[in-house]
């Protein structure tokens, strides 16, 4: 049997109001890829935070043990000191600094108090060259792609002589390229003798990669399986992370025949900004129509993201031409407030940055983009902002205390809930909602595509662009398919398949 590496016994964690973990157990053995599951608010990084020292040792109950000896961490220096290095989903490179200066910042290579820059480079470009980085160690890290900016994050945690590694999300800003890189590097790790754990809502990656599986649920360890022995599957993984079965991944929807068409998008196309000649979106038209979920396919790059934020205000590009119609009229779209005025709502992809005041309360996020229906003589009614945000933090069932509680503590579904519920106040009849589940556990999804449920049963039209081909065909009544900029197909509910899709996206299309 494989020697165990590290022993976390009977971990308990507060926090005011609540009790983030309750006797946790985890054990990991020495030179494995051992998996973390959970839904948002199991309890799954606040662990790996106690592990790493961010949370010190006195501000929790229980006991570690790593490489056989107690260990009572009171910061990551502690923990980086015996080779333990977290990667937080959140990267922290500082982007207007080299390579180099991001993996030896607060560990610099020095001489009589000075920077020995040719040491540094030199002992860079052998790390990245390690984790598959061709780049030049003096490139600025904001220059680089997220994914290459992961793999930078590493580089880092090699450069630390890391022992044990503790990934938190790695891949979920990632592309399938960039994910599939990833993966193969932990592999390689693995090889090296360096021990992995992963955090990660993507199960088929935990699955293909992980040696064993931890499931945690409402801060309790649910269960440990090994996957050579336990026939570990993505169901056996929802089943322990949920509490129950999951034979439908999707809510049951009755089938509805829409009703009139709502809003129409007509030749749009869509000018790069830093590129002013080249369109990333070209002539695209779509329609959406009462009570439809609508799905809007394409692979990276194809554009998805900017006809969806050029329409709601011309958030994105330059040159902007074309039409939106909605119930056979044009409207005025080119500002975010026009856009709102007509009915128009938009869910971004990064709710963090675009979606979200994270230091504010659940109240003001929720009301932010409607607070004018609750204005009196140029003043904001708090007692109805209040009762507006506490009716929307029920029916979406929001887990937390209560609507004052800053939005940065509530989970990643959470969050997303009140996004939702910042546009649903403000009574949209079209609502576009981009990436809605990215970075959210299979129980939130549930949820959260009940939601789209009910507002497309309340006669709202619905476009979902999503990167998860299955979310769509679960999720929508049509789907279009984006490839470099234009539509070049539309398939309905019975017509759509993975492989039908999946040609469509990948249509060259001529110019």
């Amino acid at each position: 049997m494989t020697e165990e590496l590290l022993r976390m016994r009977g971990i308990t964690k507060s926090f005011p109001g609540v009790t983030a973990l309750r006797e946790v157990e985890l054990s990991v053995r020495r030179g494995e890829i051992h998996g973390v599951c959970g839904e948002n608010g199991a309890g799954k990084s606040t662990l790996m935070k106690i592990l790493s020292g961010v949370h010190p040792h006195g501000s929790y109950d229980g006991e570690i043990e790593f490489d056989g000896r107690p260990r009572a961490f009171t910061g990551i220096r502690d923990s980086e000191a015996v080779g333990i290095v977290i990667i937080h989903q959140e990267l922290a490179l500082v982007p207007q600094l080299s390579i180099a200066e991001n993996l030896f910042l607060g560990n610099e290579k020095a001489r009589r108090g000075v920077i020995d820059w040719n040491r540094t480079n030199h002992a860079a470009q052998r790390h990245l060259r390690r984790v598959g980085l061709r780049e030049n160690p003096t490139t600025a890290a904001g220059e680089l792609g997220v994914g290459k900016q992961q793999l930078v994050e590493i580089a880092k945690a090699l450069s630390k002589q890391v022992r044990l590694l503790i990934l938190d999300e790695p891949t979920a800003a990632l592309n399938d390229d960039d994910s599939a890189h990833l993966l193969g590097l932990l592999r390689g790790l693995r090889e090296d003798g360096i021990t992995c754990v992963v955090i990660s809502h993507k199960l088929n990656e935990i699955t293909a990669i992980a040696d064993t599986v931890t499931i945690l649920r409402d801060g309790r360890t649910v269960e440990t399986l090994d996957v050579a022995v336990d026939a570990v599957t993505e169901e056996r993984l929802i089943a322990g992370m949920v509490g129950r079965d999951l034979e439908h991944r999707f809510p049951p929807r009755d089938p509805v025949a829409p009703g009139e068409e709502v809003l129409r998008i007509e030749d749009w196309t869509v000018h790069s900004p830093a590129n002013p000649d080249r369109r990333v979106v070209d002539r695209a038209t779509l329609s959406l129509r009462e009570g439809e979920v609508v799905g809007l396919a394409g692979l990276m790059g194809a554009g998805r993201t900017e006809l969806a934020m050029s329409v709601f205000g011309r958030s994105f590009g330059v040159n902007v031409s074309g039409r939106v119609l909605k119930h056979g009229r044009e409207i005025d779209v080119r500002t975010v407030r026009s856009a709102i005025r007509n009915g128009i709502a938009y869910v971004s992809e990064d709710r963090k940055r675009y979606g979200l005041n994270l230091v504010a309360d659940v109240k003001r996020n929720v009301s932010a983009a409607g607070l004018g229906s609750l204005a009196r003589g140029g003043w904001v009614d708090e007692h109805e902002e209040f009762r507006v945000a506490q009716r929307f933090r029920d029916r979406l069932r929001i887990k937390a205390p209560d609507v004052l509680a800053p939005t940065h503590t509530l989970s990643g579904g959470n969050q997303q809930k009140v996004v939702l519920a910042k546009w649903m106040f403000t009574e949209p009849e079209v609502l576009i909602l981009d990436e809605p589940t990215r970075g959210v556990d299979v129980g939130a999804k549930y949820e959260i595509y009940t939601i789209v449920n009910s507002l497309a049963a309340q006669g709202k039209a619905v476009l979902v662009i999503s990167s998860e081909l299955p979310e769509l065909l679960g999720l929508c009544d049509r789907i279009y398919a984006l490839s470099a900029g234009r539509i070049t197909g539309e398939l309905s509910r019975a017509e759509a398949t993975q492989e039908r899709l999946m040609h469509l996206m990948t249509q060259e299309v001529g110019s």
